[in-house]
């Protein structure tokens, strides 16, 4: 078999519902009844020619590749119309793929903590920066995934390069870097190895039950460098705004990168960014990409930007 494909297609075919939780079942199923008579819909009739057509209702999941498209133009029209007449930063902090069982059993602890960490990072940046001193601005949307569906979890960072200070003036940055990297990476390290500490002594990370074990992992993190990667948006804020509002209202993948099915044989469409962006094809078994599609449901209720 051949020819267009969709994940609604490949969910129906090759979901297998036993080993899930509700959350990821009751999602899934609104993807797979989307825009078919399951849902729903309305039936409209020419006037003239008497020709009725059936019009059925999408699931309007925010995980949907074929939903909400209005909603995500309509976010990335509000975000466009605050941008502020000033130099922008685009930032991005990942977190080490060590931590990547942690994520899997214990999503909605690992992504707020990550959030927070983020956040009090550059905070503490705007304020105690000399040429800056003062509150910075944030927009944030969190990506669980890379291009060929594997989990990768970081957080896109749209920076207005300045700060507001409490007299209400505008401090402008003065450099083509808003803070320093390696400094940030640092920081970002302490303070988000710092949190998970505070979560496993808190009783949040409950499926994690070695405390020596955590202890390790978190102390060999430590010993690494973070990656977080910045750079000047110069008047392309409006690029990096349309970038994120892409998967603002969906995860993952979109239909349009789904190139064909040839048996249990799922192929798609990536960047490989380790060789500069360059386009390739990959394979996956049908079982094997909805389980990499499952890994980025978010927990329920978890808001992502």
């Amino acid at each position: 078999m051949t020819g267009a494909i969709t994940v609604q297609s490949v969910l129906s075919q090759f979901l297998v519902t036993e080993s899930l939780d509700s959350h990821r079942r009751k999602v899934c199923r609104r993807l797979i009844d989307c825009r078919t008579a399951r849902m729903g819909g309305m039936e409209m009739q020419c006037d003239q020619c008497k020709v009725r057509t059936v019009h059925y209702y999408g699931c309007r999941d925010r995980h949907c590749p074929q939903c909400q498209g209005r909603a995500s133009q309509q976010w990335c029209e509000r975000q466009r119309r605050s941008l502020l007449p000033v130099p922008y930063f685009h930032l991005v902090f990942t977190l080490p793929h060590t931590l990547n069982g942690w994520v899997q059993v214990h999503p909605e602890v690992v992504y707020r903590r990550l959030f927070e960490s983020v956040w009090n990072t550059l905070r503490q940046f705007g304020l105690r920066t000399k040429h800056l001193q003062g509150e910075l601005g944030m927009t944030a949307v969190l990506h669980t995934w890379g291009q060929n569906l594997s989990r990768h979890v970081h957080v896109h960072c749209l920076i207005p390069g300045g700060v507001l200070t409490e007299a209400g003036e505008w401090h402008r940055a003065k450099h083509q870097y808003l803070f320093p990297v390696r400094a940030l990476s640092r920081r970002f390290r302490g303070r988000m190895t710092s949190s998970l500490r505070s979560s496993a002594r808190a009783g949040e990370l409950s499926r994690l039950t070695e405390p020596e074990t955590i202890n390790s992992v978190l102390n060999d993190l430590m010993a690494k460098d973070w990656v977080v990667y910045a750079r000047h948006c110069l008047n392309q804020a409006e690029t990096v705004v349309d970038y994120l509002a892409r998967y603002s209202h969906r995860i993952a993948i979109s239909n349009g990168r789904l190139l064909a099915q040839k048996g249990e044989r799922i192929l798609f469409r990536y960047k490989d960014y380790r060789e500069g962006g360059r386009q390739k094809t990959q394979q996956l078994g049908g079982v094997e990409f909805v389980r990499r599609f499952l890994m980025h449901i978010l927990p329920k209720g978890f808001m992502r930007i």
